[in-house]
């Protein structure tokens, strides 16, 4: 049984102001060469298909055009996550699975199951799309559905796995001890964080959230991978070799995984240096930098003036400009240590996220973090 893994599309997403579908619809043709090169018996996409729950119309064409050539050559099975809306993902479902496209978007508690047969008899593909415990609660109103980690098990319980078979999960989650990269969702404290081990009963996990790829797993002899996306969507992903997955399963035990580097339309880098340096003709002269997504950092004492449209002369692609010199590196210290003693711990906190992350925490994470401190203050007032 040979099967390709991909996750996280994002397909409508945009990199600061620049568009991404050019890079999306030229990565998609990358994935439709690799099935025909080699020959799948399924496509597995682990969720995020569209950026947004609501994609634009040139998305869904993509995703169309996408599939309806994806499934003339294998069956294709995927499910929605995190970014996706269960409810558009699952749309003509039915209609699909008489194509060879097998879609699960809501979570209902039955067992989404696929079964293809090999040589060494059936292998049984699970499809189990991004879960809150919310979803499990609202099907298994009597299970233990407080935390991520509680809901998940529950519903991995209810899909009554046959160990002695070969199974393979297609999930969209975080587990713990992974590592994020800037463009994902970052929950706070971790909280969205499922077990390892809750993996060990299947052969294969084909795994989808985080965009850097990775295995992990837990006491078993589970093969539990994220695939990573096939496309860097933040500068933090700059170094990774973006690739799909090609797993191939013999009889119960063996598996061989492959990695396929996937090659982008735009490369991404980061460079630093001085103003004058970077638009130097010597330097940039027979490198892809100028039609590359950059991030370029600035070395100069002083601020070069109009510096951002003039770099663009030269990288028009410029997603982020910054210095870093003895003023900058100076403020930073002075704010850092003038302003901790004067926010109250909230704002503190926000502050310290914005500069880990690069992004703002949203109402959702604010409202949690505020709970949080205020419970932690008011068991130390009481001690």
């Amino acid at each position: 049984m040979k099967f390709i893994h991909i996750s996280d599309l994002h397909i409508g997403r945009r990199l600061g102001e620049y568009s991404l579908l050019d890079d999306q619809r030229f990565m998609l043709g990358e994935v439709l060469d690799l099935i025909r090169e080699e020959v799948p018996d399924a496509l597995l996409i682990a969720g995020d298909i569209y950026d947004k729950t609501v994609p634009p119309a040139e998305a869904v064409g993509l995703l169309d055009d996408f599939l309806t050539e994806a499934a003339a050559m294998t069956r294709v099975l995927l499910i929605a996550g995190n970014h996706d809306s269960p409810e558009r993902i699952a749309f003509g479902g039915r209609l699909m699975e008489g194509a060879g496209v097998t879609v699960c978007g809501i979570y209902d508690g039955l067992p989404h199951k696929v079964t293809l047969n090999d040589a060494w008899g059936e292998v049984h593909f699970y499809l189990l799309p991004y879960l809150r415990p919310a979803d499990v609660r609202r099907v298994f109103p009597d299970a233990d559905t407080e935390t991520y980690d509680a809901a998940f098990s529950a519903a991995v319980e209810a899909l009554e796995i046959d160990s002695a078979a070969r199974n393979v999960l297609v999930s969209h989650q975080f587990v713990s001890g992974s590592v994020r990269s800037e463009s994902e969702i970052v929950s706070v404290g971790g909280t969205d964080a499922v077990d390892a081990g809750h993996f060990d009963r299947f052969d294969y996990a084909a795994l989808g959230h985080l965009h850097r790829a990775q295995t992990c797993g837990g006491d078993g002899d589970a093969a539990v991978h994220y695939s990573g996306s096939p496309l860097p969507y933040s500068v933090s992903e700059a170094d990774d070799e973006k690739a799909a997955l090609v797993v191939t399963m013999c009889e119960k035990g063996i598996i061989e995984v492959h990695r396929h580097p996937l090659m982008p339309y735009r490369r991404m880098y980061r460079l630093r240096g001085t103003y004058a340096g970077l638009m130097a003709l010597d330097f940039y002269r027979d490198t892809d930098y100028p039609d590359s997504y950059v991030q370029i950092t600035l070395t100069d004492e002083g601020d070069i003036p109009d510096a951002l449209y003039r770099l663009r002369t030269v990288y028009p692609y410029l997603l982020r400009l910054e210095y870093d010199n003895t003023r900058t590196r100076t403020e930073f210290c002075a704010d850092a240590l003038s302003d901790a003693g004067k926010m109250d711990p909230c704002a503190l906190f926000a502050s310290f996220y914005k500069q880990q992350n690069g992004v703002e925490m949203d109402a959702e994470m604010q409202e949690y973090m505020a709970h949080l401190i205020a419970r932690i203050f008011g068991e130390e007032a009481a001690q």
